[in-house]
Parts: C-alpha cells; sequence; structure tokens
C-alpha cells in the first residue's frame, strides 16, 4: 500500500516539473531525498518570482509508532547578499498521512500544519542543490500536540 501511495505521489510530483514560470531562484525544480528527524523523497518546484512549493512524501518510526506523510510547503525565498546561490527560505503548510502503532498495530489517520524556516544553496557549476531546514508542526490529529523536531537535510537534482 505505501508503495502504491508514493508512486501515486511521485506522478504529482512529477507533473508540477511540466511548469514553465520565470523565477528568483537559480533553478525551476528540484528532485531529491530529505534525511533527518524522517526520511523521504522532496520535491520543489517554483511558483513564480520567489515564491516555491516543497512538495514532501516521508516516513519516521520510533519506539512506539512509525507514520508515513505527504507535506506541501508554500515557501518564501530571500537572497543573501554577498552569498551567490545561498538563499534563506520561510513558510508554512501542512501534513496528512498515516501513524502506525507498534504495540497494538492500530492506525489513526495523521494531520498537522507545518512552519518552515530554512537555507537553500544551488551550486552554481553543478545541477544540484542543498537544503539544511526545520520544519516544526502542531499535530492536530490524532491528538494535539508541538512537534519541534523536524530537522532535515535535502540533496536535491535541479532541472
Amino acid at each position: 500500500m505505501k508503495k502504491l501511495f508514493t508512486i501515486i505521489c511521485l506522478t504529482v510530483i512529477a507533473s508540477f516539473a511540466i511548469r514553465n514560470t520565470a523565477t528568483a531562484q537559480d533553478y525551476r525544480n528540484a528532485i531529491g531525498g530529505r534525511f533527518g528527524t524522517a526520511n523521504g523523497v522532496t520535491f520543489k518546484t517554483t511558483l513564480g518570482g520567489n515564491k516555491m512549493l516543497d512538495l514532501i512524501a516521508n516516513f519516521r518510526s520510533n519506539n512506539g509508532f512509525s507514520y508515513f506523510r505527504i507535506s506541501g510547503l508554500y515557501e518564501v525565498n530571500n537572497k543573501i547578499e554577498g552569498a551567490p546561490g545561498l538563499l534563506w527560505y520561510y513558510g508554512a503548510g501542512a501534513s496528512v498521512g498515516t501513524r502506525k502503532w507498534k504495540y497494538d498495530n492500530s492506525t489513526d489517520a495523521y494531520l498537522s500544519v507545518d512552519g518552515v524556516l530554512g537555507l537553500d544553496y544551488k551550486f552554481a557549476d553543478a545541477p544540484i542543490n542543498l537544503s539544511l531546514d526545520w520544519k516544526p508542526a502542531i499535530g492536530l490529529t490524532p491528538e494535539t500536540y508541538f512537534d519541534s523536531a523536524g530537522l532535515g537535510l535535502s540533496l536535491r537534482f535541479t532541472f
């Protein structure tokens, strides 16, 4: 089931690659991996100007539960003077997914409101992008809580 869900998500992500929009970034689209508190796949595409959409499909597991979720983040990118290729960004979005408890195999729906704050670097002579960010979340279901552990490093191929 997770494989089918991942394939569907990647198909949706690939459809954004067709977009042809002017951008303030040094790339229009980027796809790759996200590693950190949760590991997964990330696709970032321009919405025009300095705005971008970051879609993330990831999974996380600990002693009590595991989850799979899809996040969509609207980001505003800002150049850093004197640092070509380096941007800082902030934004917000949401995540949906499922959470499975290991002790009784029960599954819950997962929904959260997310924020993001980070740095984005595009190598000048290579189609490679690195992002380091903090993505805190307010879980809405199955219970309300604040998750401040959302650190991630993304390595992407740009096109």
